[in-house]
C-alpha cells in the first residue's frame, strides 16, 4: 500500500493544479444540487415491525386522523385564577379558531368541550392535529401554531407548545462549536509551528465536509434521513478531516526538517507512510460505521452510512487534496533554523517531551497498567445502571417553549400525563356484537394495572373496526415503573382482546421509546463482537503480531465503558447538570452505546495505528523491544496528542448543543477521545508493550503466512530523493507537467 501511494503523491504533486480543481468542482455541483433540489430531515426515531410501528401503520391505514403529527397548545392563567374564566376564554376561543385555519390542521380540541383542564382549573390544553405526520409537516405549519397562540397570549395567559408537531429542529453553528474549531486552530499553529501549515487542515476538512453534509442535504429528498445524521457528519467530517491532514503534514515537516530532503520527494513519503496509516484507520473508522447496519435498525443505517461517507471524504482528501496543496505551499513549510543553531547546525531533536513520557510510563510498567485500568473502571462503574430511552421535552432547555409545556401538564395533569400510552385495538376480526364487551372489558383491565392513574373512553374509527383508549400512567415517561406498565399490558391485557379474536397493540410516544430502546440493545452483542472481531483482524494483519491486536481491543472496551459510564453519570444521575447546561436527568439516547461503539472505535485504532505503527517500524530496524517504545512515543507523541486534543475540542463544541441527544452525543465522543488517546494510548499501551518485550511482536509462521501484508511503515519504498534546485520550485514543476 505505501508504494502505490507513494507513486500515486508524486502524480498528485504533479498535477496538483488538476487535483484542486477537481475537488472545487465536486464541492460547487453538490452544493448546486443542495440548494436547488434540498431534502427534509426528521427528528423521529421508529423501528419498522416494533409493536408501536404497527400500531402506528394500523392507524394510518384505518384510523388517519389519529395517526398525524400533533400539536399541543397549553395554557396557564397567572396566580390562582381559572383559565376558563370570562377574562380568558375569549382568547382561547381566537386561538382555536385561528389554529383551525391552518393548512393541514384536521381537528382542534376545545379544553371546554373536552374536560382538558386541570383540578384547580388553572391549566388547559387544546390539541391541533395535523393530516399529514411529522416527517411531512412543513416549518410554517409550526411557526403558524405559534402565532396563534397570541390571541391568548395577549390576555394575559401563559401559552407553550408541545407535542410531535412542534419538535424543534436540529441545527448546529453554535457559539460553543465556533470556539471546539477556534481551539483546534490553536492547536494545531502550537504543534506545526506554521499558520500556513495549521491553516491547510482547517481547509481541507472545510471542503470535506462541505461536500458530506451539502450531499446529505440532497440525498434526503429520496432517503429518510434524521437531524442527528447532519449534526454526526459535521462532527465526524471534522474532526477526522483535521486529524488526517495533521497527520500527512506533520510527517511532511518533520521530514523537511532535514536540508538535504526534496519536497517533492517529501510529500510523496509523506502520503506512503502517514497517509497508509490514514487510509488504513480511516477504513476501519468506515467499517465500524458500515456494520452500524448490522442492527437492522434503519436510522441507524443511514446514521452510520452519512457518517461513513463523510469519513471516506476525509480520506480521500488526505491522500489527494492535501499533497496537492503542500505542493503549492512548497519549501515555505521547511521548519525554519534557529539563529544559534547556525547556517547548516542540528535542528533540536523532535520528540523530546514524547520520549520523556515514554520512559516515565514504561519504567514501571505494571504500576501503570494497575492504576490506569482501576481509574477507568471506576469511571465505568455507573454504567452497570444505565437505562436507554429516548429524551423528552423534559430534556430540553429549560427557556424553550416544549420544556415549560412538559412542565406545566405535570403540575396540572399529574407527572405520568406526559407519558400518554396508547391502546389500539384491531378489532376487524371481532364479531360486531361483542365489540361494544370486548373494550369495556379492556377498559376495566387497563384502569385495574397497577401504576395507571386514569384511562380514557375508546375512540373508534369511521367503520368501527379500529378504537384508540388512552392511559395515563402514574409515573412519569422516564421512569422504570412506566416501562415496567407497558411490558405487564402487553403480556396481560392483550389476551383479554385476542380472546374475541383482536390484536391490541400498545403505543404511543413513550411505548415507540421502549420498542427501540429493546430492538437496539437486542442487536448491542451481535455490533460489539463484529467490531472486536474485526479490531484482531484488522491489526493482525497490519502489525504481524496477536498479543498488540488483544491489547488495543481491552483498551478500546476499557476507553467504551469509562464513557458511557461518564455518560450515565452527568446525563442519567444528573451531575454536573448547571455547568453542562443538562436541563434533566433522563435516560441515555438509546442508540448512544452503539454509535459510540462504532466511532470511536474507528477513532482508537486511529491512534492506535499511528502510534503502534513507529514502534513498529523501529523495532524492524533495531530489533529493541523496549526502545522501540520510546521511539515510537517520541516521533507519534505529540501529533497523536495534538490530534486527540483536535477530536476533543470539536466534539465538546457539541456539548452545548440545545438538543439533548446531540448534547449526549458530543460528550460521549469527547470524554472518549480523551480517555482513550490520553490513558489508554499513550499510557496503558506503552506499558503494555514494554511489559510484554520482544512477544508483542511475533506472530505464529503458520498465520504469517495466510495473513495478507499490509506496508504501513514505508518499508519498501526507494531509496530517498535529495534536493535539487530544479523540483525545488514547486511552479516550475507545474509548469513542465501542464
Amino acid at each position: 500500500m505505501a508504494s502505490r501511494l507513494y507513486s500515486w503523491a508524486r502524480w498528485v504533486v504533479r498535477h496538483r493544479k488538476s487535483v484542486t480543481a477537481v475537488w472545487l468542482l465536486l464541492l460547487a455541483a453538490v452544493a448546486a444540487l443542495a440548494v436547488t433540489l434540498p431534502g427534509k430531515t426528521s427528528n423521529e426515531f421508529t423501528v419498522p415491525g416494533v409493536e408501536s410501528q404497527q400500531a402506528q401503520d394500523l392507524l394510518r391505514q384505518e384510523f388517519p386522523q389519529a395517526s398525524g403529527a400533533q400539536a399541543r397548545i397549553v395554557f396557564a392563567a397567572p396566580g390562582s385564577e381559572k383559565v376558563t374564566g370570562s377574562r380568558y376564554a375569549p382568547g382561547i376561543e381566537a386561538t382555536l379558531k385561528e389554529a383551525a385555519r391552518i393548512p393541514g390542521v384536521v381537528a382542534v380540541s376545545d379544553p371546554a368541550a373536552t374536560g382538558t383542564v386541570s383540578a384547580d382549573g388553572t391549566i388547559a390544553y387544546a390539541d391541533v392535529t395535523f393530516s399529514d405526520p411529522v416527517a411531512d409537516l412543513d416549518e410554517s405549519a409550526r411557526e403558524q401554531v405559534e402565532q396563534a397562540g397570541s390571541a391568548a397570549r395577549d390576555t394575559g395567559l401563559r401559552v407553550e407548545f408541545g407535542g410531535t408537531a412542534m419538535a424543534p429542529p436540529t441545527e448546529i453553528g453554535g457559539v460553543a462549536e465556533v470556539i471546539g474549531v477556534v481551539v483546534a486552530v490553536v492547536v494545531l499553529a502550537v504543534t506545526l509551528g506554521s499558520l500556513i501549515a495549521a491553516g491547510l487542515p482547517l481547509l481541507t476538512a472545510a471542503v470535506g465536509v462541505g461536500i458530506g453534509v451539502l450531499g446529505v442535504m440532497f440525498v434526503s429528498r429520496f432517503v429518510e434521513l434524521t437531524g442527528t445524521a447532519t449534526v454526526l457528519a459535521v462532527m465526524l467530517g471534522l474532526a477526522v478531516g483535521i486529524d488526517y491532514a495533521l497527520f500527512i503534514i506533520a510527517r511532511h515537516r518533520e521530514q523537511l526538517a532535514d536540508d538535504d530532503q526534496d519536497v517533492e520527494d517529501s510529500i510523496a513519503r509523506a502520503v506512503a507512510t502517514a497517509g497508509s496509516a490514514v487510509v488504513f484507520a480511516g477504513a476501519t473508522v468506515i467499517i465500524a460505521l458500515v456494520a452500524l447496519c448490522a442492527t437492522g435498525i434503519p436510522f441507524l443505517n443511514a446514521m452510520g452510512l452519512a457518517a461513513a461517507v463523510t469519513v471516506l471524504l476525509a480520506v480521500l482528501i488526505a491522500v489527494s487534496l492535501v499533497p496537492a496543496l503542500l505542493a503549492f505551499a512548497g519549501a515555505r513549510l521547511r521548519p525554519r533554523r534557529k539563529a544559534a543553531d547556525g547556517p547548516r547546525g542540528p535542528r533540536r531533536e523532535p520528540g523530546a517531551w514524547g520520549m520523556r513520557w515514554g520512559r516515565l510510563v514504561t519504567r514501571r510498567p505494571l504500576v501503570t497498567l494497575a492504576v490506569g485500568t482501576i481509574a477507568l473502571l471506576a469511571v465505568a462503574v455507573p454504567a452497570l445502571d444505565l437505562r436507554l430511552g429516548l429524551p423528552g421535552n423534559s430534556a430540553r432547555p429549560a427557556e424553550s417553549t416544549q420544556h415549560k409545556s412538559y412542565d406545566l401538564l405535570s403540575e396540572g395533569f399529574g407527572p405520568g400525563f406526559n407519558a400518554t400510552l396508547a391502546a389500539v385495538v384491531d378489532a376487524r376480526d371481532i364479531p360486531a356484537d361483542r365489540r361494544a364487551a370486548t373494550l369495556e372489558a379492556l377498559r376495566g383491565d387497563l384502569a385495574g394495572q397497577r401504576g395507571v392513574a386514569a384511562v380514557a373512553p375508546p375512540a373508534a374509527n369511521a367503520d368501527k373496526t379500529v378504537y384508540l383508549i388512552g392511559v395515563v400512567p402514574a409515573t412519569g415517561p422516564d421512569d422504570a415503573a412506566t416501562t415496567d406498565l407497558v411490558h405487564r399490558m402487553r403480556d396481560a391485557d392483550a389476551a383479554t382482546v385476542a380472546q374475541a379474536g383482536g390484536t391490541l397493540y400498545i403505543a404511543g410516544t413513550t411505548a415507540s421509546t421502549i420498542d427501540v430502546s429493546d430492538k437496539i440493545s437486542d442487536a448491542l452483542p451481535l455490533f460489539v463482537a463484529i467490531i472486536v472481531l474485526l479490531a484482531l483482524v484488522l491489526l493482525t494483519a497490519a502489525f504481524r503480531s496477536l498479543l498488540v491486536p488483544l491489547k488495543a481491543v481491552v483498551g478500546f472496551l476499557l476507553s467504551v465503558a469509562a464513557a458511557i459510564g461518564a455518560s450515565v453519570w452527568v446525563f442519567q444521575d444528573g451531575h454536573l447538570s448547571g455547568p453542562l447546561s443538562v436541563a434533566a436527568a433522563a435516560p441515555i439516547a438509546c442508540f448512544l452505546p452503539v454509535l459510540l461503539i462504532g466511532v470511536l472505535f474507528g477513532l482508537a485504532m486511529d491512534y492506535e495505528v499511528f502510534l503502534v505503527s513507529r514502534m513498529r517500524e523501529h523495532y524492524e530496524h533495531t530489533g529493541d523491544a523496549e526502545e522501540a517504545v520510546v521511539h515510537g512515543m517520541a516521533r507519534s507523541g505529540r501529533v497523536v496528542c495534538a490530534a486527540a486534543l483536535i477530536m476533543t475540542a470539536v466534539f465538546a463544541g457539541f456539548i452545548f448543543n440545545h438538543d439533548p441527544i446531540i448534547k449526549s452525543i458530543g460528550f460521549a465522543l469527547a470524554f472518549g477521545v480523551a480517555v482513550d488517546a490520553f490513558v489508554v494510548r499513550m499510557t496503558l499501551v506503552p506499558a503494555a508493550l514494554a511489559l510484554l518485550g520482544d512477544r508483542a511482536w511475533k506472530l505464529p509462521a503458520r498465520l504469517d503466512r495466510r495473513i495478507p501484508h499490509i506496508d504501513i511503515e514505508g518499508a519498501r519504498l526507494p531509496a530517498r530523493t535529495p534536493a535539487a534546485p530544479a523540483v525545488a520550485e514547486p511552479a516550475a514543476a507545474e509548469s513542465r507537467t501542464g
